[in-house]
């Protein structure tokens, strides 16, 4: 995407443990240039970002900028989680001449974007009504799972920085229990992030064809969401269900958390691709599905991100803010 070649431009970043996408805004929040490299292509983050910077043609070259990553930011020193990545926020400032360098977690970003996604950027899936002034929470699987709130201050929002996506993983059914079992002869803990990601989704398809005593296809997560993979191979089909089961009652465990009576937001590469077919899951009722507060639950709303590039959003309001 391009637009005017002249005025002040921000660097902003997505960088996952798979692609890195980025882009130059404009000072009033204009997307004006971006563009997605692999990450495999590139040996040092720095090397990516100097690769985009090289290409943006005659955009200004910009002096301040925000990237949004996927990894816990806690100092100086990232390193990222999914990807072998590392590098020092200070060194990379200077290495790119910035007067200013913001790196903050990819769902912090994420949470920071909520408030500045219009109709279009969302997709209800299920009822309730958000309530105005009460937290947000938003959470999403993609090469791992993302986990983040937005709460009211004033008339700002401050986002939270955490790693929910590593809590311990609750089943609901006997069905469930035997995938987690079977998960734990091969992982110490088994974590959300285990099951609701892209490798989460691969995790469930191989432990049902385990437990079921059947070979199991070596399937990619894009193949096992895929309708015509889940329609030829049952197993694929279950995967995805379960999945999809899994994140509503994780989103209602963080709905109950934060208070998040403004809604509950799923954002990651995975969920959008699902389309019609994750309305129609168990995400609602099992997001509903907490006993007691249950008509707590049924009056939060739950929405799909659907906007291509949020953290965009989120790192201009970091910079802006």
């Amino acid at each position: 995407m391009t637009g005017a070649a002249s005025g002040e431009a921000w660097l902003v970043g997505d960088v996952g443990g798979t692609n890195a996408r980025f882009g130059l805004m404009s000072a009033d929040g204009t997307l004006l240039h971006s563009q997605v490299l692999a990450d495999a292509d590139y040996a040092e983050f720095g090397d990516a970002i100097e690769a985009f910077l090289a290409g943006r043609g005659t955009m200004p070259m910009p002096r301040i900028g925000a990237i949004a990553i996927a990894s816990p930011v806690a100092g100086d020193q990232i390193r990222m989680t999914n990807h072998p990545w590392n590098f020092s926020i200070v060194g990379l400032r200077d290495r790119l001449g910035f007067e200013r360098l913001e790196v903050i977690n990819d769902f912090t970003a994420l949470a920071l974007a909520l408030p500045h996604l219009g109709p279009s950027d969302k997709s209800q899936a299920g009822g309730g009504e958000a309530v105005a002034g009460h937290p947000l929470a938003v959470l999403g699987p993609g090469s791992g799972l993302g986990v983040s709130g937005l709460i009211p201050a004033g008339d700002k929002w401050i986002p939270l920085t955490g790693e929910g996506g590593h809590g311990t993983l609750a089943p609901l059914d006997e069905r469930e229990s035997a995938v987690i079992s079977h998960l734990r002869g091969q992982f110490e803990h088994v974590s959300a992030e285990r099951c609701l990601s892209g490798p989460g989704l691969v995790n469930l398809y191989m432990s049902l064809a385990a437990i079921d005593g059947v070979p199991a296809a070596p399937h990619t997560a894009a193949q096992i969401t895929d309708p015509e993979t889940s329609a030829a191979d049952p197993r694929c089909r279950e995967a995805t269900e379960i999945f999809c089961a899994l994140l509503g009652g994780v989103a209602g465990d963080l709905a109950l958390t934060l208070g998040a009576q403004g809604g509950v937001y799923i954002g990651g590469g995975i969920v959008p691709r699902l389309g019609a077919r994750f309305a129609a899951s168990r995400f609602r009722e099992r997001f509903e599905a907490k006993g007691r507060f249950r008509s707590y639950l049924a009056a939060i709303p739950t929405w799909v991100v659907t906007h291509n590039m949020p953290a965009f959003l989120g790192c201009y309001a970091a910079l802006a803010g």
